[in-house]
């Protein structure tokens, strides 16, 4: 009688829901953004907790698409092209936090159903001790030539957001724009000639380890390496110029647990959640100021001049066809 007693608790145990203070975030991976320091605050700070979730964008969109009458999730996080793609699907609810009005314009969806969060710029996250003696690169055109052969990654950009953004900066680099992308898909076929490593998701681990030398990526990701890691890693803003993009959350819509969501993102936008993210070299949705010593960090605010911002609802709409186009020319 005892054990069948303590079988019916434990079975009734597993079963029960998770507790009114847990969310689901999905892609909210901890080796991206320094996530894991901010889910450790919402669970130290705030009593939320949130389990790590190594979705990308697109994935974590399709999920929740795929569990639309049943939703799972709480809030998401993801590049601004996806937020904004999650609208018409009918997969998240209006939400503005503690802060939003702070948060500029065109950096949110005027109802609330996204919103940035912190911006990156993207460029070259570069392991030197990888290179083999290969110089660091400077430029997106030197990733074709034949001593980076095999060195070079980029996230899949018919998957990834970071992918997507990767290709817009490379475009642009190139002379083309959000309704001609041609100059990108002529770039990725010229470094597929180099052997590219393409892998579908953050793949910070795998430049730090040396397995991927050169990889597309943020300056946050690169900056937390350069001062965090043991190695000799650069960040490296490419001569032709990239761009700037923010990335941004929602709460999902019919979401199970969506006050402890809430609490979440109201924790995020503010001062001290904004702080955390300036901890790991992002800057801030707010105009929060970057501490001093993290500033200093930053490559010159002149070589940031050669990133720009872009019309991110065409950058939205743009980005089905471009992936359709790469998986179809790119070999």
């Amino acid at each position: 009688m005892k054990h069948t007693v303590l079988a019916v608790l434990f079975a009734t145990a597993i079963a029960a829901p998770a507790a009114a203070e847990d969310a689901i975030c999905y892609n909210c991976p901890p080796e991206w953004a320094d996530w894991a320091s901010m889910l450790r605050a919402l669970d130290e700070k705030v009593g939320i907790k949130m389990p790590h979730d190594n979705k990308n964008s697109g994935q974590a969109l399709s999920q929740m698409i795929a569990e639309k009458a049943s939703p799972v999730a709480d809030v998401a996080y993801y590049g601004v092209t996806t937020g904004i793609a999650a609208i018409p699907a009918g997969v998240v609810q209006p939400y503005k936090p503690a802060g939003f009005d702070d948060i500029p314009e065109g950096l949110k969806d005027p109802e609330g159903n996204w919103f940035a969060v912190h911006y990156g710029t993207l460029g070259l996250f570069v392991n030197v001790d990888a290179l083999a003696g290969a110089p660091v690169p400077q430029c997106w055109a030197d990733l074709t030539k034949p001593e980076y052969r095999g060195m070079v990654g980029y996230l899949d950009p018919a998957s990834a957001f970071v992918g997507y953004a990767g290709a817009v900066a490379v475009n642009h680099a190139f002379g083309g724009d959000l309704t001609n992308f041609d100059p990108a898909i002529k770039y990725f076929n010229d470094l597929a000639a180099n052997s590219p490593i393409v892998p579908k998701q953050t793949s910070f681990a795998r430049v730090v380890s040396g397995e991927i030398p050169i990889l597309f990526d943020y300056d946050f990701n690169a900056y937390r390496a350069k001062y965090n890691e043991t190695g000799a890693f650069e960040f490296v803003l490419p001569c032709e110029g990239t761009i700037r993009v923010p990335y941004v959350m929602s709460l999902v819509a019919g979401a199970p647990n969506a006050e402890a969501g809430k609490k979440a993102l109201d924790f995020i936008l503010s001062d001290e959640g904004q702080a955390i993210w300036t901890n790991a070299y992002l800057k801030p949705a707010r105009p929060v100021a970057l501490p001093a010593e993290v500033a200093a960090r930053f490559l010159p605010d002149a070589d940031y001049e050669r990133a720009i911002a872009v019309d991110y609802s065409a950058m939205a709409a743009a980005q089905k066809g471009f992936g359709e186009r790469y998986l179809a020319e790119v070999k």
